[in-house]
């Protein structure tokens, strides 16, 4: 900690002794406290981008009956999903960047990561069944309608929403078990499970390894078999004797790789910046803390808008004075 975040937390901390509920302190970009104003300025554009980006991609595909198709009902789910990572992180950030209010309670810090973690971990479900739609429509097309009913995607709905449950909620109710001792400093301007944990002055074994088997269960299974889906569409679209063809399958999956990258790639530098903390500078634990939950929901919309043509359609058609 510096000199002035150690004040800080030992002064908060002696305002709250008699509390009984374990008080965690937010941290916004360490050593430039005083530039978190200026800060907060593209992070707040960043935010508005990705609300008005994806609220907009949900608008055209409800009301426009041509998008009522299971890809497009994958991508409003994809758009639910990001629209919910963007507020679950923005009250805390724009409290820490705006007023230096780093206080959180042990309680509004789960239901904060219930709401973080649970949206991450649908998307990467989403990601998954979008995969899934395009090896059917890809690999077997004649029997796509069949296999792809509305009744299958709102399962599969459900089925996504109720994975995210069985492999968080432990997680959660693991923590109440737990014994701070403080100064409970998180890394983040949110609560992040691995950060949370390491606050912890009791055994956190059975947290971690709870936390294994869910990553194991999720991106574990979800990033193999989206790799899996995408060798198959391959090999079936190199045996496709006509280039444009070939080139027409290819384009269709442009924009779910896009997306696939942007979600997984920061995630990934993300859990390596926590592996190698002491080896990189404090405000590329920010940086990247930041990128990993604002990448996804800015850049899906925009890629999907500029990639995917019916969405163009639509959207034009529904704000025609926007060509």
């Amino acid at each position: 900690l510096s000199e002035g975040e150690y004040h800080f937390t030992q002064a908060t901390m002696l305002s709250i002794g008699n509390s009984t509920s374990p008080t965690f302190f937010l941290t916004g970009v360490p050593g430039l406290e005083a530039f978190h104003i200026w800060f907060s300025i593209p992070f707040c554009c960043l935010c508005v981008i990705a609300l008005l980006g994806n609220s907009t991609i949900l608008y055209v595909v409800i009301t426009d009956s041509s998008l009522h198709e299971p890809m497009y009902y994958f991508l409003s789910m994809l758009s639910s999903t990001d629209i919910g990572i963007t507020i679950s992180s923005l009250p805390t950030t724009l409290g820490v960047l705006w007023f230096n209010a780093r206080a959180i309670s042990l309680d509004a810090c789960i239901l904060q990561m219930f709401f973080l973690h649970g949206f991450t971990l649908m998307e990467s479900s989403v990601l998954l069944a979008m995969a899934f739609d395009h090896f059917v429509a890809i690999c077997n097309p004649l029997r796509y309608a069949m296999i792809l009913t509305n009744s299958r995607i709102i399962k599969a709905g459900m089925v996504i929403f109720v994975r995210m449950l069985v492999n968080l909620m432990p997680l959660l109710l693991l923590l109440k078990r737990l014994s701070f001792c403080g100064p409970n400093v998180l890394s983040h301007s949110y609560c992040y499970h691995p950060d949370v944990i390491k606050c912890s002055c009791s055994s956190i074994k059975v947290n971690s390894i709870c936390g294994l088997v869910a990553l194991i269960l999720t991106s574990g299974i979800d990033i193999p078999c989206i790799f899996l889906s995408y060798m198959l569409i391959i090999k079936s679209i190199l045996s496709i004797a006509s280039p444009e063809e070939r080139q027409k399958a290819f384009g269709t999956c442009i924009s779910h790789i896009g997306a696939v990258a942007i979600f997984y790639i920061p995630w990934v530098i993300l859990a390596l910046v926590h592996r190698f903390r002491h080896s990189a500078p404090p405000y590329v634990h920010t940086l990247m803390s930041n990128l990993h939950f604002l990448f996804p929901p800015v850049l899906n919309p925009i890629i999907y808008s500029v990639e995917t043509k019916q969405i163009r359609k639509a959207f034009y058609k529904l704000f025609p004075n926007t060509k």
